[in-house]
Formats: C-alpha cells, sequence, structure tokens
C-alpha cells in the first residue's frame, strides 16, 4: 500500500506531489513495516523469490511455500485494490476514464512495473536479475550474526534501507520489481479493473521478468554470499579450539 501509493501521487499528481524519491521511500517504509508486522509470525517473507531461495537451499520446509506464497499473492492483489479505490477519482480524471497501459496518460506503471522504451528484453532481464542479487547480498549480511550482522532490533529498518537504495540505484530501466509477489498480482488486479490483457503483452511480453529474473538473482545473491562469506567465516569446532588450546600450552 505504501509503495503502491507512492507511485499513484508521483504520476497522478504530474510532479507535483513527489518525485522518484518519493516512490523509493514509500517502498522502503512499507518493507520495514511489513517486516515488524510479520517478522515474529513468519520470519516476513514478503518477497516470493526469496521464499523459494529459502526452500531450495533448505532454510524454510516445502510444505510452507504455498502457504507463504498465497499470504504474499493475496496482500499484493489487496494492496492493489485498496489503492485503486484510494486514488479512483484522481485515476479518472488523469486518464478520463481510459485506464491505458502505454501513452502520454498510461496509468497501469503505477500497480505494477514496466520497462523504460530504450530497454532491450536482454537489458530488462539483467536489471532486475542484479538488482536482485544485491537486495539478497544485503539481506543475508544484515542478519549474518556470525560476521558484522545489524544490531538486534534494527534489521527491519536496515532492510528498508537496502530497499530504498535498490530503488535509488537501480531503478530507472525496470522500476526494480526484484519480487515476483510485488508484481504479478497488481498486474493480475489491472488486468481485472480496466486495463486489460495488454498488461501483459506491454513491453515485449515483459510481465514474465519480474518472475523469473527475481529467482535466479536470489539464487545467485545466496551462492555470492556462501562462497565469498560465509565459508570464509565459519565459528570453530570446540574440537578445534581444544586443539588449538593444547598446541599454544605445549609451545
Amino acid at each position: 500500500v505504501f509503495g503502491l501509493s507512492s507511485v499513484a501521487q508521483v504520476v497522478l499528481g504530474r510532479g507535483n506531489f513527489g518525485q522518484h524519491l518519493s516512490i523509493n521511500l514509500g517502498f522502503g517504509i512499507g518493507v520495514t513495516l511489513g517486516i515488524h508486522a510479520a517478522g515474529g509470525i513468519s520470519g516476513a517473507h514478503l518477497n516470493a523469490a526469496i521464499t523459494l531461495t529459502h526452500c531450495i537451499l533448505g532454510n524454510l520446509p516445502w510444505r510452507k511455500l504455498p502457504a507463504y506464497l498465497i499470504g504474499q499473492f493475496l496482500g499484493s492483489f489487496m494492496a492493489a485494490a485498496a489503492v485503486f479505490g484510494l486514488y479512483y477519482d484522481a485515476l479518472y480524471d488523469y486518464s478520463k476514464g481510459n485506464f491505458s497501459v502505454t501513452g502520454p496518460t498510461a496509468t497501469a506503471s503505477i500497480f505494477s512495473t514496466y520497462p523504460a522504451p530504450y530497454v532491450s528484453l536482454l537489458g530488462s532481464f539483467f536489471t532486475e536479475f542484479l538488482a536482485t542479487v544485491m537486495l539478497l547480498l544485503g539481506i543475508l549480511v544484515i542478519h549474518d550474526e556470525k560476521n558484522n550482522g545489524a544490531l538486534k532490533g534494527m534489521q527491519a529498518l536496515l532492510t528498508g534501507v537496502l530497499v530504498l537504495g535498490v530503488g535509488l540505484g537501480m531503478g530507472m530501466n525496470t522500476g526494480y520489481a526484484i519480487n515476483p509477489s510485488r508484481d504479478l498480482p497488481p498486474r493480475i488486479f489491472t488486468a481485472l479493473a480496466g486495463w486489460g490483457m495488454e498488461v501483459f503483452t506491454a513491453g515485449h511480453h515483459w510481465w514474465w521478468i519480474p518472475l523469473i529474473a527475481p529467482i535466479l538473482g536470489s539464487l545467485a545473491g545466496a551462492l555470492l554470499h556462501k562462497l565469498f562469506i560465509d565459508f570464509h567465516n565459519q565459528p570453530l569446532l570446540e574440537s578445534e579450539k581444544e586443539k588449538g588450546q593444547l598446541e599454544v600450552e605445549t609451545s
């Protein structure tokens, strides 16, 4: 709700009620509050790509995956419906009742991401892939208690700042979806609410990239963290500690 409504205010307000930074802040604040709301209940799984990654890595039982995905998708779908209701009058005034996906009065991008006209499919795929790599790496280091993890209670805020940083640096090409459950449910809502099936064909059938690229990016981010940080920061086993202590005493 915070993220989508910030986009709506920037677009429908024609730049008089916020800029690109407003959108970045809106999503960052939304993520922070979402983690506070769900962190103690489910670990705050807000991103389908990251949830799937945790299942693949064995950190989350596969039996929990359907419930987590349903929760994420329903929440995102209802957020789109809430923002649609909140700004319906402004939407109608802005578009004169013509809800379009492309063109000078396009409004579908309020709810889901679309690539900039100059970006190729390969370029947009790489953008979403790299942005999700950085997101996953950031989340892992924030929560890495064996390394220099965040202070207890600060994880939610720093994750929100992380999302803000991704948007500030990597949001121009594609709108930084970085999350299948953030992008697909609002897209389905817009298809039902008056924008039609063009939401799936626009941008050379762009819609599948925010589903696949974040999943691959999340897996790549986990691999990079494991190879370059986690493997080199393993705690000593008690037997190794005792062996080391014995060698010191002997010498």
